[in-house]
C-alpha cells in the first residue's frame, strides 16, 4: 500500500519521480503527487486518479534536481487532491511523504493547532510536516530525529526542506524504506521496483533508523544519533522482469511464468540421488529438524491458502501435526508457543504488516521462526531465524499467482525433507522428487487450456456470485480460486469444503449461482461427485475442473475443464491454473482493471 520515491542528483527530478511512481502503481493507490525543489521554492503537484493524470499536469520543462513522490492509498481522509501526498508545513518550505499510520495524530494535531499551525488536509501525515517545522532550527536530520520521537504507529517517511536543496532525510519504523546508490545521484523508495531502471545497488533500512541523502553519499544513524554502517547489496532482478512483454496484463504474464518460476524455486533444492530436499537457508541441523513436533504456518491472503495446502501435506507425508494461522488473528490472540514447534511466516513481499507483526510477537515469546518470501532483503527475510527465498521473480499484478505456486514449491520441498527423516522410504521420496521435477511440463499442459477457459468466462459472465468447492488438499485451492475471482472481477465468490455444502451453503444454490468443483482423481473423488449431484438436483449450474478422460464428471457437469492426471498431492499445482485463468478472463469480460483492482494493494503494509 502506498509508495514512496525520492531523488537527488544532477538530472531533472520530475521525470525520474514520475517513472518511479509508475513502477509503484501495482502496490495500489488512489492519488499521487510529487514535490520538486526549485530556485524559488518547493513545487508540489498532486492529483487523485492514476499516474497518467498526474503526469498530464506536470510541466515538461525541467524545474529542479531533487524531489520526492508518493502514491496514496487512503486511510485517513477521503480521496481528494488535498489529501494526496506530499504534504507541506505552514511555510511551504518543508515537504513530507509517508507510508503507514500515525496512531496519535489527533493528539499531535490538537497541540499544533493550539500553537497556531494551519492544516490543509484530513490526513495523519500532515502532522509530520508541522512537527518538523515546529522543531527545525537549521538541521533537517536532527529535526526529523526529534520529530519521530513524538510519533506512535508505523511509518516510512522522506522529508525535504527548501533551505537544504540537495538533502533528503528518511526515517523508518515498520514500513519499508530502501536507498538506491549510483554515481553522483541517490534514490530512496519504499520498493526497489521504483529505482530498478537506474540502479541495482541498494541499502535496506531497519526500523528505528534515519538516513540522510545527498547526491554525493549517505549517512545512516538511529533515533538516538548512533552512526550505523550498512553494506550495499545488489538486486538480482532484471529490468525486463518489470515489463509486460507481449502480454496484455502483468497478471496473465505471471500466470504463464509459473512453469519457469517453480523451476527456479526447485533449482538446487531437490536431490534425486538421496530422494530428499535441501534448504540451506533454514539454518537448522538435521538433528534440530528431527526434534520438531509441530509446524505452524502464519500468513495472510493467498499466502495463507498456500500454508493451508502445506498443512495437509505435512501431516499426510511427514506425519507432523501442522496448521495454518491467519497472521492478523494470531498476533492478537496471545498465542501459546509450544515446545519444539517451528513457525513459518509466509509473505510474497516480505513486508506484509500483519505477518511482520505476528513474527515479532512470536519472536518475543521465544518461538523459532523461519520465513518464506520472494523479496531478497525484505524485513521478514532479515528478522527471521532463517528461511527460504521462493525466487519467483517480480510479481507486479496485485492479485498473486506465481508467488502462490512458488510458495507451495518451498513448502513441498520442506515437507519432503521432513518426511524422509521420518517415515518416508527412499523409493517414495524419489518418486515425489520426480513428480516435483515434472511440474513445469504438467503446468504447461494446464496452461494450454487458456482458450477454453476464455470461452467459459464469456458464458458465465452473467453470474454475480460463485461457489468454489474442493476436498482435502484441494479445499484451500478452492478458497484461493474464490479469492482470485473476487479480487479482480468484483464478483462475490466463496470457497468451501465440498462436504460442507450441506451444512448451509446449499441454501445459496440456484440457476444463476454457478458452483465450481475441483474433482481430482484421488481418494475423495466419489465424495465430490456426490456433492455435485446434490447441486444438480437443485437446478444449480456446475463447472468442473477434472482429470482428462473422466467421463462420469463430464456427464454431470454443465461445463468441464480438464487437467493432466498427477499424483494426489500434486493436484494443487494443476488445479490452481484454470482457476487463475478463469478469474482473469472473467475480469476481462467485465472490463475490470486486472492488474490494479479497486481498493486493493500489492504490499499491505498497514493493519
Amino acid at each position: 500500500m502506498c509508495g514512496i520515491v525520492g531523488y537527488c542528483g544532477n538530472k531533472p527530478a520530475s521525470g525520474i519521480l514520475l517513472e518511479g511512481l509508475r513502477r509503484l502503481e501495482y502496490r495500489g493507490y488512489d492519488s499521487a503527487g510529487i514535490c520538486v525543489g526549485t530556485d524559488t521554492g518547493l513545487k508540489v503537484i498532486k492529483k487523485t486518479g492514476k499516474i497518467r493524470d498526474l503526469k498530464a499536469i506536470v510541466p515538461e520543462e525541467s524545474f529542479g534536481h531533487n524531489g520526492i513522490g508518493h502514491t496514496r492509498w487512503a486511510t485517513h481522509g477521503g480521496v481528494t487532491d488535498e489529501n494526496a501526498h506530499p504534504h507541506t508545513d505552514c511555510s511551504g518550505k518543508i515537504s513530507v511523504v509517508h507510508n503507514g499510520i500515525i496512531e496519535n495524530y489527533n493528539q499531535l494535531k490538537d497541540k499544533l493547532l493550539a500553537k497556531g499551525h494551519v492544516f490543509k488536509s484530513e490526513t495523519d501525515t500532515e502532522v509530520i510536516a508541522h512537527l518538523v517545522e515546529d522543531i527545525y532550527t537549521g538541521n533537517l536530520t536532527q529535526a526529523v530525529r526529534e520529530t519521530v520521537k513524538h510519533l506512535k504507529g508505523t511509518y516510512g517517511i522522506v522529508v525535504m526542506h527548501y533551505d537544504n536543496p540537495n538533502l533528503l532525510v528518511g526515517a523508518r519504523n515498520g514500513s519499508p524504506l530502501i536507498l538506491g546508490v549510483s554515481d553522483n545521484e541517490m534514490f530512496v523508495a519504499s520498493d526497489v521496483n521504483a529505482m530498478i531502471s537506474y540502479t541495482k545497488q541498494v541499502v535496506y533500512l531497519e526500523d528505528g533508523e534515519i538516513i540522510s541523502i545527498t547526491p554525493d553519499g549517505f549517512e545512516i544513524s538511529d533515533f538516538h544519533e548512533k552512526n550505523i554502517s550498512r553494506p550495499i547489496n545488489e538486486v538480482d532482478w532484471e529490468f525486463e522482469s518489470f515489463e509486460k512483454g507481449n502480454f496484455e496484463h502483468f497478471m496473465l504474464k505471471e500466470i504463464f511464468e509459473q512453469k519457469e518460476s517453480v523451476m527456479r524455486g526447485m533449482a538446487g533444492r531437490l536431490n534425486i540421488n538421496l530422494a530428499t530436499g535441501h534448504l540451506g537457508g533454514l539454518n537448522m541441523t538435521n538433528s534440530e529438524l528431527l526434534n520438531i513436533e509441530r509446524v505452524i504456518i502464519v500468513a495472510a491472503g493467498t499466502s495463507f491458502h498456500a500454508g493451508l495446502v502445506a498443512s495437509y501435506l505435512l501431516e499426510s507425508l511427514a506425519r507432523i501435526p501442522a496448521s495454518a494461522e491467519l497472521a492478523s488473528e494470531l498476533r492478537y490472540r496471545n498465542p501459546i508457543i509450544q515446545k519444539n514447534a517451528l513457525y513459518f511466516v509466509v509473505s510474497q513481499s516480505g513486508e506484509t504488516a500483519d505477518t511482520l507483526f505476528a513474527l515479532r510477537e512470536l519472536k518475543r515469546k521465544g518461538a523459532k521462526v523461519l520465513g518464506i518470501c520472494n523479496v531478497v532483503g525484505s524485513t521478514i527475510a532479515r528478522e527471521t531465524d532463517g528461511g527460504v527465498y521462493i525466487h519467483s521473480g517480480p510479481e507486479i499484478a496485485v492479485a498473486s499467482t506465481k508467488a502462490f505456486t512458488s510458495q507451495l514449491v518451498a513448502l513441498y520441498i520442506f515437507t519432503l525433507l521432513m518426511a524422509r527423516m521420518k517415515d518416508m522410504s527412499f523409493e517414495a521420496g524419489s518418486e515425489f522428487a520426480k513428480q516435483m521435477f515434472s511440474l513445469p511440463d504438467i503446468m504447461d499442459k494446464a496452461l494450454s487450456k487458456a482458450d477454453e477457459i476464455k470461452k467459459l468466462a464469456k458464458k458465465y459472465n452473467f453470474a454475480r456470485s460463485f461457489l468454489f468447492l474442493g476436498r482435502g488438499i484441494n479445499y484451500p485451492v478452492a478458497m484461493e480460486g474464490a479469492l482470485k475471482l473476487k479480487e479482480i472481477s468484483y464478483i462475490h465468490a466463496e470457497g468451501f469444503s465440498a462436504a460442507e455444502i450441506k451444512h448451509g451453503p446449499i441454501a445459496l444454490i440456484n440457476e444463476v449461482t454457478p458452483s465450481l468443483f475441483l474433482v481430482p482423481d484421488d481418494r475423495l473423488r466419489e465424495k465430490v461427485i456426490s456433492n455435485m449431484k446434490e447441486v444438480k438436483a437443485r437446478k444449480g449450474k456446475v463447472i468442473a475442473i477434472a482429470v482428462e478422460g473422466d467421463k462420469e464428471v463430464a456427464q454431470i457437469a454443465d461445463d468441464i475443464i480438464t487437467v493432466p492426471h498427477v499424483s494426489e498431492f500434486i493436484y494443487p499445482f494443476v488445479m490452481i491454473i484454470p482457476l487463475q485463468l478463469f478469474a482473469y478472463y472473467m475480469a476481462i469480460e467485465l472490463g475490470r482493471d486486472v492488474d490494479q483492482p479497486r481498493n486493493l494493494a500489492k504490499s499491505v503494509t498497514v493493519e
